[in-house]
């Protein structure tokens, strides 16, 4: 995993400028040079009803392996899809991405990637990049660890634009929340990732919630034993009262409402920032989410 300030220089290159084939890229790396540029005073132009209809249109055009019309339904608002092969897995993801965030005025509207490999069951959701610090990085540990993911993250810093506008976890009217918003529909489950400061809850490295709903209680109780037997201390919200239990979060909400499983996990610094305590974080997720793919075989 890199540090914020590390770069891959093949990071961000569509495909077609490198021969016409997939690229061959690190995730992580990918992941940290899109989200190193943000700050809290960054680039956000909240985006229209339309545009973001139709981001999330493009990305379940993608899941239904309707690739070219994917592409011209992302394209009508300048978004684009590229193949990229992680060198880590070596697993093939259609990388969703917004082709004005590589100019000087960046929109922060996000960024998809999806397993092409696999049928995609399921989501790792980073609604706070760098705000909360390494959730972006711990997306990636996640969606590396079993098949048929799929990764979403947020565009900008939750402090980007006008009051909360870019903060996706409370917002309807963003881009994050419309794609999210298409996984309920598909009754994909889903894991949303959280960052809190230790004094927020000094007797806790993870605060696990199911938000509103309960059909991710069978996840969560197995999500906390895992984490629990990797020796992380975990306040579960649905058995006492914890900080930050994520009951406000609208993609929680939504899909407490279509009776879609749902997770929202808060982890303290170290789960984050330790690159062996993320690693075993990521381990204790990645045995719940390979039990949402469940037929669908690791490459």
């Amino acid at each position: 995993m890199l540090s914020r300030g590390s770069h891959d220089t093949s990071a961000g290159v569509p495909s077609g400028r490198r021969g016409g084939g997939p690229s061959s890229v690190d995730l992580a790396r990918s992941v940290a040079a899109y989200t190193d540029r943000f700050t809290p005073h960054g680039g956000f132009r909240p985006p229209g009803r339309t545009e973001r209809e139709t981001v999330a249109q493009g990305v379940t055009l993608l899941l239904d392996h309707h690739r070219e019309q994917a592409e011209h339904r992302l394209a009508e608002v300048d978004f684009a899809v590229r193949t990229v092969v992680d060198t880590a897995t070596g697993r093939r993801f259609a990388e969703v991405y917004d082709r004005v965030d590589e100019g000087p005025s960046p929109r922060g509207w996000g960024r998809v990637l999806l397993d092409l490999d696999h049928p995609v069951r399921w989501s790792v959701q980073v609604p706070h990049p760098v705000a909360d610090r390494d959730t972006e990085q711990l997306g990636v540990r996640v969606l590396r660890g079993a098949p048929g993911g799929l990764l979403v993250i947020a565009g900008a810093h939750r402090e980007s634009g006008e009051g909360n506008a870019a903060d996706v976890a409370h917002r309807r009217d963003t881009v994050f929340h419309a794609i999210c918003s298409e996984l309920v529909a598909r009754h994909l489950a889903g894991i949303q990732l959280h960052g809190f400061a230790q004094e927020s809850a000094p007797r806790y490295d993870v605060i696990a919630s199911t938000g509103t709903g309960a059909d991710g209680r069978a996840a969560g109780r197995r999500l906390a034993d895992e984490l629990g037997a990797r020796h992380f201390s975990v306040c579960r919200a649905w058995v006492r009262s914890c900080p930050l239990p994520g009951r406000d979060n609208v993609q929680g909400r939504e899909a407490a409402a279509e009776g879609v499983a749902f997770l929202h996990v808060e982890f303290a610094p170290g789960p984050r920032t330790d690159p062996a305590a993320s690693a075993r974080a990521a381990h204790a997720v990645s045995v719940v989410t390979r039990g949402w793919a469940g037929g669908a075989r690791a490459g």
